[in-house]
């Protein structure tokens, strides 16, 4: 792998402010807050880069193509209504587009520049989207995409997607539920929307003890998501030793977000962010963050922001200290049958 000496970049494209939703609380107000929040923080240390397109090439690496072509059709008849959560507008295609190309050339510049670290900042999110299906505000699985692009392209053995969205990423679980190549790790509310991610949900066949899910209850806030990071997370990336790390990044779980029940704070998102830095750092892999939700246009645009700041530092003191918690200590124990490691202390 080339050695990470570069700056961090940041993907974005203007077409996510085009996905036009009206109303809807997945709204181009998101990336408006997001953009002016880094802008006033004079861009944060990080390249900007425009995102190109993905082609079909790429999105087939992870749906069929039927699936693409519809999404494409409704687009061009003038969108619609998919579900009861997610509407295209003509411009959508595009924005979707966009956003799995700047996932995929965010893993280029991870693993074929060696760049420490990157985002790619656009809508609409991509973890709910299922193999063949649209949903969740979802068109395509960008997270998705780009773990097959690091496979595909650069090679990559394995890949960790830490997914700490407040609600389940079913479409990236749906993607690699069958396969030990990802690694795939969401912290999520349940019950909460779209009702999946049980705890004994952990992959099938191959992928068996590859699927971790960590459900949380109503309520939970900093002490439950930084521990679980930091003392589930974190030991799993020790033991799984992934070529790259990936994080779907959703701001919903914020104390501030008017769809979920959580209460995770600004300091929260900078000690999971910092977190996975420094242990991504530990075993010499670059980490690319990738936005989900987050609907509260302040707690979104403050939490992309301490996560950019501590995903990018070109120096930072290590893992910060978080304090165990029994959620963290009771998955430990239920995941130790695929990974010993995680009660061994190793």
């Amino acid at each position: 792998m080339p050695a990470r000496t570069s700056a961090p970049v940041l993907f974005r494209h203007p077409s996510s402010r085009e996905h036009n939703t009206g109303t809807h609380p997945e709204r181009a107000a998101r990336i408006e807050a997001i953009d002016a929040a880094i802008a006033a923080r004079g861009g944060l240390g990080f390249e900007a880069r425009s995102s190109p397109a993905a082609d079909d090439a790429l999105l087939t690496a992870v749906h069929p193509q039927a699936h693409v072509d519809r999404i494409r059709q409704l687009c061009e008849n003038g969108g619609g209504w998919i579900d009861g959560d997610t509407v295209c507008s003509p411009e959508s295609f595009t924005a979707a587009a966009h956003a799995a190309g700047g996932a995929a050339a965010l893993v280029d510049a991870l693993l074929g520049e060696g760049r420490p670290a990157g985002a790619s900042v656009h809508r609409p999110p991509g973890h709910h989207a299922e193999v063949g299906r649209a949903m969740g505000f979802c068109l395509f699985n960008s997270v998705a995409v780009a773990a097959r692009r690091a496979r595909d392209a650069h090679g990559a053995r394995r890949v960790l997607i830490l997914d700490w969205d407040v609600h389940h990423g079913n479409g990236t679980e749906d993607v690699f539920r069958g396969t030990d190549e990802v690694l795939f790790i969401s912290i999520h509310e349940s019950p909460l929307y779209p009702g999946t991610g049980p705890a004994s949900q952990i992959g099938t066949g191959s992928g068996a003890g590859y699927t971790v899910n960590l459900p949380v209850p109503e309520g939970s806030g900093d002490a439950e998501f930084t521990a679980l990071v930091a003392h589930v997370a974190a030991p799993l990336v020790r033991a799984y030793r992934p070529d790259l790390v990936l994080i779907s990044a959703g701001f919903d779980a914020h104390a501030d977000d008017p769809l979920a029940g959580c209460t995770v704070s600004d300091d929260g998102y900078a000690t999971m962010a910092a977190t996975m830095r420094a242990v991504s750092d530990e075993i010499g892999v670059p980490v690319g963050v990738l936005l989900e939700g987050g609907y509260d246009l302040g707690a979104l645009a403050r939490g992309m922001t301490v996560t950019l700041e501590a995903i990018g530092a070109e120096e930072h003191g290590g893992a910060p200290e978080v304090e165990d918690h029994p959620l963290a200590a009771a998955a430990r124990e239920r995941l130790a049958e695929h990974w010993p490691a995680l009660v061994r202390g190793d």
